[in-house]
C-alpha cells in the first residue's frame, strides 16, 4: 500500500504574470487563499501554471518561492517532458527546489509504445528520490496509458499515482482492479470528481480550486468520507461555472476569472491569448451569480 502524496483538493495554480516577469506578490496571496481555504496540496509549474513558457530558472524560483510560502502543504512540481533526458533534469531541480513530489506527462508529440512508457517513467523514479506522479491526459499528448501499462508502474516503488485525466471512469476502475492500493488516483477533471472518486480516487488535481478552493475542498472531504449525496450536490451546483472555465484551452478562462476577482493581472504568455468577449460575458454572469465577484 501506498500512502498518497495528499488527499483531497490540489489546486493546480496559475503563475500570475506581470509585464512579462512572474508575479510573485500575487502568487504570495494566491497561496494563503489556498492554505486558508483547506486546499491539501499546491501543485505548480503545471499546465494551468503555463510551465511550457516558463524558463527553467523562472521554473525553478517558483517552485522555491511556493514551497517557502507553502507551509504544511505538500508542494507537487510539474516535471514533464517528451524528453525523457529532460524529464529527469525537471525532476531533479524540482527536488533541489523542495518539491516533494513530482508531476510527469507522458511524452507528447513523438509519443511512444507502452514499453516506452515504462521506461521513460522509471528512468525519471529512478534519478529522483521523492514520488513521482504519473499525468495522463490524452487529449492534450496524443497518448494513453494503458491498464496494464499502469500495473507495470505500480510496481516502482516511488511512483505514487496517477493524476487521471483522460475522463474514462471505465479505465480507472481497470486501474483499480490491477493496481488496488499500489497505485493512487487523482481525478485530472473538476467534472468529474465524485464519480472518480466513488471508483477509488483520492481526490483531485483543480483548475476550478484556483477561484473555488473551499469549494473543491469540501467537495472532496465529503466524498472522502462516504457522503456522495453531499458531494454529489456540490459537483452539480458548479457544474457551469467548471464547464466555462474549460470553454477555452486552459488556463485561458481561469486566468480571466483571477483577474475579474482582481487577485492577478490577466497576463498569458504566448501563443495563449485572452479569454474572447462572448466566453468571458458568460464567465462574468456566472460568477456573479455564485457570489465569486
Amino acid at each position: 500500500m501506498k500512502k498518497p502524496v495528499f488527499e483531497g483538493s490540489s489546486v493546480a495554480i496559475v503563475t500570475p504574470f506581470r509585464s512579462g516577469k512572474v508575479d510573485f506578490d500575487a502568487m504570495e496571496k494566491l497561496i494563503d487563499m489556498q492554505k486558508n481555504a483547506g486546499t491539501a496540496a499546491i501543485t505548480v509549474c503545471g499546465t494551468t501554471g503555463e510551465s511550457s513558457t516558463m524558463t527553467r530558472d523562472e521554473k525553478i524560483e517558483t517552485i522555491r518561492f511556493v514551497k517557502e510560502r507553502a507551509g504544511d502543504l505538500p508542494v507537487i512540481a510539474g516535471a514533464g517532458s517528451n524528453s525523457t533526458e529532460n524529464a529527469v533534469e525537471k525532476a531533479l531541480d524540482a527536488k533541489k527546489a523542495g518539491a516533494d513530489a513530482v508531476l510527469c506527462v507522458t511524452p507528447y508529440y513523438n509519443k511512444c509504445t507502452q514499453q516506452g512508457l515504462i521506461a521513460h517513467y522509471t528512468a525519471i523514479a529512478e534519478a529522483v528520490d521523492i514520488p513521482v506522479i504519473v499525468y495522463n491526459v490524452p487529449s492534450r499528448t496524443g497518448i494513453t496509458i494503458a491498464p496494464e501499462t499502469y500495473e507495470a508502474l505500480s510496481k516502482i516503488p516511488n511512483v505514487n499515482g496517477v493524476k487521471e485525466a483522460s475522463g474514462d471512469i471505465p479505465l480507472a476502475v481497470r486501474i483499480r482492479r490491477l493496481c488496488g492500493d499500489d497505485l493512487n488516483i487523482w481525478s485530472g477533471n473538476d467534472d468529474i470528481v465524485v464519480p472518480m472518486m466513488s471508483v477509488g480516487a483520492k481526490g483531485v488535481i483543480s483548475v476550478a480550486a484556483n477561484i473555488v478552493p473551499r469549494i473543491m475542498a469540501d467537495l472532496t472531504g465529503r466524498a472522502l468520507s462516504g457522503d456522495y449525496e453531499a458531494a454529489s450536490e456540490l459537483q452539480i451546483k458548479y457544474s457551469r461555472l467548471i464547464e466555462l472555465l474549460f470553454s477555452e484551452v486552459n488556463p485561458i478562462p481561469v486566468k480571466c476569472a483571477l483577474s475579474l476577482m482582481g487577485l492577478i493581472s490577466n497576463e498569458l504568455r504566448l501563443p495563449l491569448t485572452p479569454l474572447s468577449g462572448a466566453n468571458r460575458d458568460k464567465l462574468t454572469y456566472e460568477m456573479k451569480k455564485t457570489g465569486l465577484i
